[in-house]
């Protein structure tokens, strides 16, 4: 009649629960790398939005140079909201135009962008001082992000 060794019986199962740790330790790595796919994905869709915002912006103070660049036109064109440049550049309506804050930015209906120009009187030739704010709110994210620049244009 065969007996069993009274110590291998005792060491039955640790294998099993040696098994379970390294189960359990693999799982908490991997759910580690999904979050940090997640947080991945989140920076770089800001950096995308901002990048975005700062194209849009660089692209108002562009047709702002290239056009009569005296403070009353730049006032009638490019101010907000009545500015014919602003409102072709911010876009508006429910489906606005591509290349425009509204299309581009998500949320930016709920604030849109402003465009303030200021005369600068402390130069020789008369400049404007133009700050762009714009705003946008990604998906999912209850802060709203803002990007702003200002730009001196004169001559």
């Amino acid at each position: 009649m065969l007996r069993s060794n009274p110590s291998v019986r005792k060491n039955s199962g640790f294998m099993l629960l040696e098994a379970l740790v390294a189960i359990v330790i693999f799982s908490f790595g991997v759910l580690a790398l999904v979050g940090l796919q997640a947080v991945a994905v989140k920076v770089t869709s800001d950096a995308k939005y901002r990048s975005d915002a700062a194209l849009l912006a660089n692209q108002l103070i562009g047709q702002m140079w290239t056009s009569n660049r005296t403070q009353a036109t730049l006032q009638t064109n490019f101010s907000s909201p009545s500015g014919v440049g602003y409102q072709a550049w911010a876009g508006s309506g429910s489906t606005p135009a591509s290349g425009t804050v509204m299309q581009a930015l998500p949320g930016a209906q709920a604030t849109p962008p402003t465009v303030v120009i200021a005369p600068v009187t402390a130069t020789a030739v008369p400049t404007s001082l133009v700050t762009i704010t714009i705003f946008w709110q990604p998906p999912n994210d209850p802060d709203q992000h803002k990007y702003v620049t200002v730009a001196q244009i004169g001559g």
